[in-house]
């Protein structure tokens, strides 16, 4: 990532970005957790992209360099954690599940950054402590090293609904289906099918966000039928997709 700013106090605010909005690369010296209050944000770095609707967080740690992306009308919020404060210990991007109450404390911790009382010291510390229990979410797509995996990975981002095999993928870029298969796992640390529904539902939030109709979204992201989309989404994301269009 050219460019690099540096930006040594990881900043608490809240802050709106219209659709396409794009934060560039860039590093702090502490952690932060990247919230989005509404739309669809995407945190991506050397590693990947990590995406989260509302009902979940991106961790950053700190000297991370990365930068964010809007999908739909963004409410960013941002909190800045100092680097001695790691309540997840954590040393990688992870997206964690938000409960109604880490929310609300996101919310109202980052409504007023200047404010420096005992009160404020509380939220943060009752914060900290319901990241603490915030299980990590596998919502992630890997950036692929070898340039075989990457010839493929690019085939299904260029066309969500390609419902191709491995093998027939793999015929369509020259490599056999086991050499893809192991550079799947040993690359990503999942299968081909578990990729590829990461890979969908992140072209089904970027979808959603700009408001397309559920039944649309689901055929132009290769699900079967709606109710088949509606399942796999309730179950990585906590709510129904016409859920997450009234909530966008």
């Amino acid at each position: 990532m050219p460019n690099i700013r540096h930006t040594p106090t990881a900043p608490t605010r809240a802050q709106r970005l219209t659709a396409g909005d794009r934060i560039d690369a860039h590093r702090h010296d502490d952690h932060q957790i990247v919230y989005a209050g509404s739309g669809v944000v995407a945190v991506t770095t050397d590693a990947g992209t990590w995406f989260a609707p509302g009902t979940r967080a991106i961790w950053v740690p700190a000297g991370t360099v990365h930068a964010h992306r809007a999908h739909g009308r963004l409410d960013l919020h941002l909190v800045g954690l100092p680097k001695g404060d790691n309540p997840l210990g954590l040393d990688h991007p992870a997206v964690l599940a938000v409960s109604p109450l880490l929310r609300e404390l996101i919310l109202a911790y980052t409504r007023d950054p200047g404010d420096d009382s005992h009160e404020r010291r509380r939220l943060r510390a009752v914060l900290c402590d319901q990241l603490r229990l915030s299980p990590q979410q596998p919502l992630r797509l890997p950036t692929p090293a070898d340039p075989r995996l990457a010839a493929v990975c690019a085939l299904v981002h260029a066309d969500p609904a390609d419902a191709r095999t491995l093998a027939a993928l793999g015929a369509a870029t020259g490599v056999g289906e086991r050499t893809l298969s192991r550079l799947f796992r040993s690359e990503f640390g999942m299968t081909f099918p578990q990729w590829r529904t990461q890979s969908r539902l992140y072209h089904a939030l970027r979808m959603l966000a700009d408001g397309l109709p559920v039944t649309t979204v689901a055929h132009r992201c290769g699900w079967s039928s709606a109710s088949a989309f509606i399942d796999v989404f309730r179950r990585s994301f906590g709510y129904t997709p016409g859920t997450h269009n009234r909530r966008a």
